[in-house]
């Protein structure tokens, strides 16, 4: 069945509008993604600060590595929640920038 130019340019139309509602989730999710990963670098840089200084005032060897062994297994759970939460936010945002050609892909099915 024969499609009329207006036909074919209220689709054009259509996929660009659904295009630009996309590149805009895209750039808020980015963002979204962008400042959490700041958030965490700067937690990291402080928590990594103090605990040299804890490590410059130990009273021993034995404290030293008290203070190292508990500040890789705060950074390890702390790394671990981070990239289950980022892990969140690139699904949600995966699911965000499909979410405006969920019509139109129903359209042409």
């Amino acid at each position: 069945m024969p499609q009329s130019f207006d036909d074919f340019g209220k689709y054009g139309r259509e996929f660009t509008d659904t295009g630009l509602k996309s590149f805009a989730s895209l750039s808020t999710g980015a963002q979204t993604i962008a400042v959490e990963a700041g958030e965490y670098m700067k937690k990291s840089l402080e928590a990594g600060a103090v605990v040299v200084e804890k490590l410059l005032s130990a009273q021993s060897f034995e404290n030293a590595l008290d203070i190292q062994a508990d500040y890789a297994r705060q950074s390890y759970q702390g790394f671990v929640a981070e990239a289950t939460k980022l892990g969140e936010l690139y699904a949600e945002l995966a699911s965000d920038i499909y979410k405006p050609f969920e019509s139109t892909v129903a359209k042409a099915s």
